[in-house]
């Protein structure tokens, strides 16, 4: 997570889309008016006493059962996902989200003319850099009831690959990728929502499709169908004959793509995922995603931008165990004049002018656990500073010519405090940072050292380089 060389965006000025609610049935328009810095995507419903703000929070969601619904003290609005969609992709990064009713216009089912009309209007750059969240590290997320799985992986850009299988012959299994962002309008956000015909059977005898004119939503006759069912569905969207096409598609509609349902579903997620609160740069790939599992995994990103902002602000630094090190511990033992079994630092992670990070893998074959209670083995405190001033000692060392000339003696340690235990089968991640320059040869760092999320001990210590006789 961090800034990027790009302005927050908004739009050059207000613009509107009127439209009906696909289960209310309701006309409703939807305004989109530019918003300042670090607003994000909230919505205002102004047909409310109060016009209360409902921000696009995937803490927020309520319903995922046909579509996304967003409520917040009492005040709803529903269907948002294509219209958030639509604002990924045209880096739309601010902007207040005004609607007259509690569902959101469905149009055609797609995103086509949000974001037609968006790049139309035009953006205008604002003063703040646009903040967008990496993913560090894979993220996982499985639903195995309904056999989903979902992971992010690092990648420097926003792609997305979806498959889909509903087990229809019909639809088989679909797949949809997106790898470039600016290939959304052509490829992706034509794509319309679709549904089965036994679905549309239900949602019509529960009131729940009162805006559906078949004309917004592919519909997958996925049983057969008797023409007294035809006319009667005819009969219900105002239409002349309604047939069964041999694609297995309601007569309602040509597909654009022929895998327009699984391109759909990319869209879904697209929008989904904007309920994280910040753009993402990460590689999405999912196997039958749906609205729920979109919103959860929405939510377990959160959770990681979270922890990562907590790692920032407490100094932790993040150990990818799959990078290269920067130093090896071939490399760490011509830097230090310690050998096995009293060599402590498996590896150099990180390394700055004032900062250097080291790991250390704690087995149950060291050599401490024979003696320091083996039969509960906790590592010493005393030999977690003395690997932390190992790593110090490599920063300190790195800064001359010859190190392997020379050492690093303790002068002083200061303020250790032991927090919590180290195991068999930990990593122990240490932090050294100088707290003033190096002078004389003396150095002065803060040690840290955490265990996952927990940092177990800290310590300050003064320690001086001197040459090996």
């Amino acid at each position: 997570m961090g800034k990027i060389n790009q302005k927050q965006t908004t739009l050059n000025e207000s613009i509107s889309f009127t439209g009906v609610g696909l289960h209310t049935g309701e006309s409703v328009t939807v305004t989109l008016v530019p918003a300042s810095d670090n607003h994000g995507y909230k919505f205002q419903r102004v047909d409310l006493e109060g016009q209360p703000i409902i921000e696009a929070d995937c803490d927020l969601v309520t319903d995922t059962s046909r579509g996304t619904t967003l409520e917040k003290n009492g005040a709803k609005i529903s269907t948002v996902e294509h219209m958030l969609a639509a604002l990924v992709a045209t880096e739309v990064d601010n902007v207040l989200i005004q609607v007259n009713g509690p569902e959101m216009p469905i149009l055609d089912g797609s995103s086509i003319e949000f974001v037609r009309t968006i790049k139309a209007t035009g953006l205008k750059e604002l003063e703040e850099d646009r903040e967008v969240f990496e993913i560090p590290y894979n993220i996982h997320y499985q639903d195995p009831e309904n056999h989903v799985e979902i992971i992010a992986m690092p990648v420097n850009d926003y792609r997305i690959t979806v498959m889909v299988d509903y087990n229809s012959p019909v639809l088989g299994t679909q797949h949809a990728a997106l790898t470039n962002m600016n290939d959304f309008e052509e490829q992706i956000a034509p794509c319309r929502t679709f549904c089965f015909l036994h679905e549309l059977e239900y949602l019509l005898q529960n009131n729940l499709i009162k805006g559906g004119d078949l004309n917004n939503a592919i519909v997958v006759v996925d049983k057969a169908v008797s023409q007294d069912e035809l006319d009667r569905l005819a009969k219900v969207f105002n239409k002349d004959k309604v047939e069964v096409k041999k694609e297995g598609i309601l007569n309602n509609l040509d597909l654009r793509f022929h895998n327009e349902p699984a391109r759909h579903k990319l869209l879904d997620m697209i929008g989904d995922l904007a309920l994280v609160g910040m753009p993402i740069r990460g590689q999405i790939m999912a196997a039958r995603p749906g609205h729920a599992s979109n919103v959860a995994f929405a939510k377990k990103i959160k959770q990681v931008i979270k922890a990562e902002n907590r790692r920032k602000q407490e100094g932790r630094p993040h150990y990818d165990p799959n990078a290269k090190p920067v130093y090896s511990t071939k490399e760490v033992m011509k830097l230090l004049p310690h050998a096995h079994p009293f060599l402590l630092v498996d590896k150099i992670i990180e390394i700055g002018e004032t900062h250097v990070v080291g790991v250390k893998n704690i087995t149950y074959d060291q050599w401490f656990f024979n003696g320091h209670f083996p039969g509960d083995p906790i590592m010493p405190g005393v030999l977690q500073i003395e690997a932390m001033a190992q790593t110090g000692g490599i920063l300190v060392l790195s800064t001359v010519p010859d190190p392997e000339n020379y050492g690093t003696l303790f002068l002083k340690i200061d303020n250790t405090r032991f927090k919590d235990r180290v195991v068999p089968g930990d990593t122990l991640v240490m932090k050294l940072e100088l707290t003033e320059p190096v002078r004389r040869g003396i150095c002065i760092m803060k040690g840290r050292a955490w265990v996952g999320d927990k940092l177990v001990c800290e310590s300050e210590l003064m320690a001086q380089i001197a040459k090996i006789n």
